[in-house]
């Protein structure tokens, strides 16, 4: 009857503090790594191994990848799991004589094991080389976003942002993954005409966007957001689904808000007394999320220790339930369409297990379900361009995800100073390109990392964290350091003053990207 294809953006910002020994903001990565890439690598290996027939979408942010391997990081993941294994040790001697408690607690110890063992002994602390092998054996289709995931329409007004954004991606993707991209996500699913244009100048060949984007096009879409459409230069365009993506995102009312899964914030890096913690907190005297966490969902004031078996019986109700209604939207559609539908369903990946516990699961169940179906199959977006390869030509409409759908959430009061000075930054960027086409080693160096700065202080995180009132503090200091930065490189190569050591250290820190060329923002591009 047609098709789903799932599509997966995992993306963190690029944090990495070298000049602390531990950070709140570097353990964001480790739990995602911890709870969500190393559980979904273990499901998608498990289906390979057992020949489930698979197809999955798996978008990896540049920043990301970046991240994965790096040798500082990587040594300190390590120290934050082992650490881990002593407080869920400690906590099965705490919860020994509660019978509840303690199944929880050695699921935890054993949770946390495994995945130490995985990424030290399995994977050799190299989860990217496990992508690459299951992309080259067919199961998975990486794709791209945009470098640091900058907000490309409230860029665009400087074209050099998005056209570095882009071109610095596919750069990345390439180095990572042996293979250019074939799609990108468009961070926070921004669209603004003009970008296809972009895209197809680095060999990019579809994109998504949300479904306002396709319906409020300059022609009605004939088959609504079930079908790609192909802008006016040939780049694909697929629209995403609303009903299956509000069944997943909703904490009110999708699969998540079931009071049988695992409550998320009931933690008890903020329950217990903070004298039996401290010897495990990741930064001293400061409570932050274990992932150790006793309680189901609350309903109505009630509080109920989380039992994993009725939770796993309620994963598997909804993961059938997923596919029902999927096979009964598509058979309604296939009534109406002159081909097999298609059905998007892009989800940001850290939902699944860190922010929905039982979500890898139900990922892998899904797809399970679908490989045994005969009338629904899972397919990549290039695949189906591949079947489906004359789509109506439209152009897409101005539009994000977000509250309301057109930017609100990365252009308020909150966050709305910081767009002149990245919008400046660029124009600077372009100007010292330009200025030295010929330079010594030294500038070479200061050029590439101003080009960095550019690029760091771009991330669509920091504007959204702004709006949302999470880690602020955090987030302007990051914007303002970056700036700082870049006008302090920019100002040492106007006078020819450029300070060895601090560009040296700066090097050191912000060191994402290590095969940039500064060329991208000359007028003329890299020659």
């Amino acid at each position: 009857m047609g098709y789903i294809s799932i599509v997966l953006n995992a993306h963190l910002p690029y944090i990495r503090h070298p000049e602390r020994e531990t950070t709140i903001e570097e353990s964001w990565y480790f739990e995602a790594l911890l709870e969500t890439y190393i559980p979904m690598l273990r499901a998608f290996i498990k289906l390979q191994k057992e020949k489930v027939p698979f197809k999955v979408t798996l978008s990896i942010s540049p920043t990301l990848s970046e991240m994965l391997c790096d040798s500082l990081l990587t040594e300190r993941f390590v120290a934050y799991m082992e650490n881990k294994i002593k407080l869920t040790e400690r906590e099965l001697d705490r919860t020994k004589n509660d019978t509840e408690l303690f199944r929880l607690s050695t699921l935890y110890f054993n949770e946390t094991k495994r995945a130490f063992e995985e990424y030290t002994d399995l994977y050799s602390y190299d989860i990217l080389k496990q992508l690459r092998e299951l992309q080259n054996s067919g199961y998975i289709e990486i794709i791209t976003t945009g470098a640091t995931h900058a907000f490309f329409p409230l860029l665009s007004v400087v074209k050099k942002s998005v056209e570095a954004q882009v071109e610095v991606a596919v750069k990345t993707h390439k180095r990572h993954f042996d293979k250019a991209p074939k799609g990108i996500w468009l961070p926070e699913c921004g669209y603004s005409e003009g970008i296809e244009y972009i895209l197809e100048e680095n060999g990019i060949s579809y994109f998504f966007l949300d479904s306002h984007g396709l319906l409020f096009g300059d022609k009605k879409p004939k088959y609504g957001v079930y079908a790609p459409v192909k802008c006016k230069n040939g780049v694909a365009a697929f629209g995403r689904d609303a009903t299956s993506a509000h069944a997943v995102w909703s904490d009110n009312e999708g699969y998540p808000a079931d009071t049988l899964y695992r409550d998320t914030y009931e933690d008890i890096g903020f329950n217990l007394p903070k004298e039996y913690l401290k010897p495990y907190l990741y930064v001293d005297d400061e409570r932050w999320t274990t992932g150790i966490k006793y309680f189901s969902k609350n309903k109505n004031g009630e509080r109920k220790i989380y039992n994993p078996e009725e939770a796993y019986k309620k994963m598997l109700e909804h993961a059938d339930n997923f596919i029902y209604r999927r096979k009964k939207q598509l058979g309604e559609l296939k009534e109406l369409m002159d081909r097999e539908p298609l059905v998007v369903c892009p989800y940001d990946a850290e939902l699944f297990g860190h922010w929905w516990y039982e979500g890898i699961d139900w990922l892998e169940n899904v797809v399970r379900k679908a490989a045994k179906e005969d009338n629904v199959k899972l397919v990549t977006p290039s695949a189906y361009l591949d079947k489906y390869q004359q789509n109506q030509v439209l152009s897409p409409s101005f539009s994000s995800w977000g509250n309301k759908g057109y930017s609100e959430v990365w252009l308020g009061k909150k966050n709305d100073w910081i767009y002149r000075h990245l919008h400046r930054m660029t124009e600077r960027m372009s100007e010292l390109a330009d200025r030295f086409s010929n330079p010594s080693k030294l500038k070479k160096r200061a050029l590439n990392q101003a080009a960095r700065e550019v690029l760091l202080a771009q991330s669509s995180d920091w504007a959204f964290m702004m709006k949302m009132d999470t880690d602020t503090a955090y987030a302007v200091r990051r914007i303002k350091e970056h700036i700082y930065n870049f006008n302090r490189i920019y100002f040492s190569l106007i006078t020819g003053k450029i300070e060895d050591a601090w560009l040296s250290s700066l090097e050191y820190k912000n060191r994402v990207f290590p095969d940039i060329n500064y060329k991208i923002y000359s007028s003329s591009g890299i020659l």
